[in-house]
């Protein structure tokens, strides 16, 4: 890819680059490949959080353990961060490779392939993040009028870390909305390309 006069992507878009273009491109990559860390980072401690938290209780000489797998809102927000991190990583090396090789722009088909993974993964996570908070919240302050127990009272350790990994879940699904957004500008740019060439030739 030149810099210089008409780049053409591996899509055979014809693009035509100047100072400002090169300086939003470099910021757009940054902010992604940072973010992917992030999620990446961010989703492997909510699944540690979540996925290690134990407590043991003895009620009335019966010793009752508490897990994660007692709530399948929070095995759903589990594999989806472990999902979203395994997701993520792939992508930053993808990103890392594209900024030593100084690609800006890639193919349509890829571009489509990336912007549906990033669909997918801000959807997936959102919706896990939705169904623990509820859960968690049921768990917090009971319901009364389904004489459902206050759980926090007994296990206020394991509800506790428990909450920490949901706010961990919770940044790791902002960064995936935020990453689809980004996701859906170096797609939709492809064809602004197009359109510009077209609107030249008239």
């Amino acid at each position: 890819m030149s810099y210089l006069g008409v780049g053409v992507s591996p899509g055979n878009v014809p693009v035509y680059h100047n100072t400002a273009s090169r300086v939003i491109d470099r910021r757009v990559r940054v902010a992604e490949l940072v973010l992917r860390c992030l999620i990446c980072a961010l989703g492997l401690v909510a699944c540690v959080l979540v996925g290690t938290d134990t407590q043991v209780k003895e009620i009335f000489s019966v010793q009752k353990k508490a897990k994660f797998t007692d709530m399948k809102a929070l095995v759903f927000v589990v594999i989806v961060n472990g999902v979203a991190s395994g997701y993520s990583l792939v992508q930053a090396l993808r990103c890392i490779v594209s900024m030593v090789r100084g690609n800006v722009l890639f193919s349509k088909p890829l571009a489509w392939v990336i912007f549906s993974g990033d669909q997918v993964m801000a959807y997936v996570t959102v919706a896990a993040v939705g169904a623990a908070a509820q859960s968690a919240m049921f768990a917090k302050l009971g319901q009364p009028e389904l004489q459902w127990m206050k759980i926090c009272n007994m296990y206020e350790k394991f509800c506790n870390q428990v909450g920490e990994g949901i706010a961990s879940a919770l940044l790791v699904s902002l960064s995936t909305v935020v990453i689809s957004g980004i996701s859906a500008f170096n797609l939709f740019r492809l064809y602004g390309g197009n359109k510009a060439k077209s609107s030249a030739r008239w």
